[in-house]
């Protein structure tokens, strides 16, 4: 049986889908791209700022399941231009260090196009011990 989380320290879904899925010792996020959780708005900041911004936003949906970013086994990452991908990947290393974290297996992908004209948008599957 699912349980669908849900979380006002994260971005509300902007169309028919929910922040993540808890299936018991899984839980699946959406993807989430740079919308900080208070505005409701797209952050105004480079790729590294956005990516610590979709991060962050996974960090506070796997809290609200009672998880932790050192639970993440796996991300997807998907960015409108990969000649950013080093700069991306600083902030993404930073922030799994600055968690405690060991990194997930990762996949990263360009795409033509994201949801707001975000540059990045992040989704994870974490696991529960």
């Amino acid at each position: 049986m699912s349980r669908i989380i849900s979380t006002e320290n994260a971005p509300a879904a902007i169309g028919p889908y929910v922040q993540a899925v808890d299936l018991g010792n899984l839980v699946f996020t959406s993807g989430q791209i740079p919308i900080c959780p208070k505005t409701g708005q797209l952050v105004d900041e480079d790729i590294a700022g956005q990516t610590r911004q979709s991060l962050s936003n996974i960090k506070a949906i796997l809290e609200a399941a009672g998880l932790q970013v050192a639970d993440i086994i796996k991300t997807t990452v998907f960015v409108k231009d990969l000649n950013e991908f080093s700069t991306v990947n600083a902030a993404y290393e930073a922030f799994f260090k600055e968690n405690n974290a060991p990194f997930p297996a990762r996949s990263c992908v360009e795409v033509a196009r994201l949801p707001k004209d975000a540059q990045i948008e992040i989704e994870a599957i974490a696991c529960r011990r």
